[in-house]
């Protein structure tokens, strides 16, 4: 029997989706969430079936697609494709092998990453993968063998340079926005960092949010590789790329359920720096209220085993454990950050100090890596000589972008003050309810949005003294953030 193609100009942002009338399912003896194989031509395509109870959106005789199959087949309206009933998936088994508490195979792995890059899990099977992860963390060769699948099914980046640096920052913190001073500040040493950043997971920003402040991020591989060779550095949006594409899909699924699997986090972070082909990593680790990595016990697990990954992937790879007691910088927020960073790299007296030292004592892990001494004097030096601002500029150009001046960024208008009620010393800054105030004034959707920290721990305060301030491009979303003070305690004064 023939069907006729109904685009229904929806898409389902990964998996391939079809809707049957119910009446054709029952005369097939297909049932929701079933594979069917859709022929058109030579072409064929195993896709999920969600069932229409009557003839609005879909009727009898008609097949309705989503985007993913139009795109796959190359499907038109009214287009004649034949169906028959398709057996799931092979990982199906795999993942409930893993739900169950096993161990996966390589051929297992390997079969259940090339079915989520080539979208043949539904949403809710992509998510039962990474509980199992979750729930039953993979061992250490598991997680070897899926960051090399999560690598080999995707794109390489391949550059005629060595040493190439990488870095990666676990997160938890709120700002903590190394990389964007990093990247050009060892660009202008002469080295090569092609970095690729995340957008924001549960934090009120990511770096390709605050980099898109001032640039553009989504680019082709093939336009990276061009940027890198003109400028020995970049910082896109790795989400925008085809490196590891299976990581980008299980992020999504863990920022719905704000999750971390760590096997997961440690072949997502390994799988992208091997596809840029990095050859020496500097992995950070902030530990503190709020972050990701909880205690000194999981700190060191996870050193060793980012380390031993490193050994088997033959990279070279340095962890530090930095202090995540609190924000890092005073801006919190895609365009506060990316003021900050460019205060950072004029060498402007409001310059966040603390995101200042972080990043020499960074840059003197990654020198010392690629065998140069004086690591803190000569990124210092960077610094100091406007080398490293001469670098962002030029990146910024090379990213299409036209914002080199801090006070050309645009902040939200609608802002409040939060003040002490008495006088003492910052004891505590709760990372979590930071960022959750932040989340709730817009950010990181809305760029202006944020907070802007006065204080940080150990600071003296004096009733009245602003503690920090909440922007917001909206009335009504700095309104939200209002009410969450009333059940949040964000400072501590004592």
């Amino acid at each position: 029997m023939k069907l006729k193609i109904k685009d229904l100009d929806i898409a389902s942002g990964g998996p391939l989706v079809v809707i049957l009338n119910k009446k054709d399912a029952m005369m097939f003896d297909i049932h929701h969430m079933d594979r069917i194989k859709i022929k058109k031509g030579k072409k064929i395509e195993t896709v999920v079936v969600n069932i229409a109870t009557s003839s609005k959106i879909v009727r009898a005789g008609s097949i309705g697609v989503y985007e993913e199959v139009i795109t796959s087949l190359k499907l038109k309206n009214e287009d004649k494709v034949s169906i028959k009933l398709a057996r799931k998936p092979l990982s199906i088994d795999f993942i409930r092998k893993k739900l169950d508490g096993h161990s996966l195979t390589k051929k297992e792995i390997n079969q259940i990453v090339w079915d989520i890059v080539h979208n043949k899990l539904s949403d809710s099977e992509l998510t039962y993968f990474v509980a199992a992860c979750y729930t039953n963390m993979m061992s250490i060769n598991e997680t070897i063998m899926l960051t090399r699948a999560m690598a080999s099914h995707g794109d390489i980046l391949k550059l005629d340079k060595y040493p190439i640096i990488d870095k990666h920052s676990i997160g938890g913190i709120p700002g903590n926005r190394t990389t964007m001073i990093l990247v050009p500040l060892i660009a202008a040493a002469g080295l090569a960092i092609p970095k690729t950043s995340s957008r924001s997971i549960t934090s009120p920003a990511g770096t390709a949010d605050t980099m898109e402040v001032l640039a553009k991020v989504t680019f082709s591989i093939k336009k990276m590789k061009q940027i890198i060779e003109k400028t020995n550095g970049c910082i896109v949006w790795g989400g925008s790329l085809n490196l590891a594409p299976a990581d980008d899909k299980i992020i999504t699924v863990e920022k719905t359920l704000e999750i971390d699997a760590e096997s997961q986090l440690l072949a997502s972070i390994m799988a992208k720096k091997y596809s840029v082909s990095s050859t020496h990593i500097l992995i950070d680790i902030p530990v503190g209220n709020g972050t990701k990595v909880k205690t000194r016990k999981e700190v060191l697990n996870l050193k060793k085993d980012f380390e031993n990954i490193g050994r088997k992937l033959r990279k070279h790879v340095k962890v530090i454990i930095t202090n995540g007691s609190q924000p890092i910088g005073n801006g919190i927020g895609p365009a506060l950050e990316a003021r900050d960073v460019l205060w950072l790299l004029k060498r402007d007296k409001r310059r966040p100090m603390d995101l200042e030292k972080k990043c020499i004592a960074m840059a003197y892990e990654i020198f010392s890596m690629a065998g140069i001494k004086n690591g803190k004097n000569k990124a210092a030096d960077i610094l100091n000589s406007g080398l490293a601002y001469d670098k962002m500029k030029e990146i910024i150009k090379a990213q299409q972008g036209s914002i080199f001046n801090p006070e050309k960024i645009k902040i939200g208008k609608f802002k409040y003050e939060v003040k002490a009620v008495k006088s003492g010393t910052v004891n505590k800054i709760d990372n979590r309810a930071i960022s959750r105030i932040a989340r709730v004034a817009g950010a990181p959707l809305n760029k202006g949005a944020g907070i802007y920290l006065h204080k940080h721990i150990k600071n003296k305060v004096k009733k009245g003294h602003k503690l920090f301030t909440i922007y917001s491009e909206s009335r009504q979303k700095l309104d939200f953030a209002k009410e969450i003070l009333k059940t949040t305690n964000a400072f501590i004064v004592k």
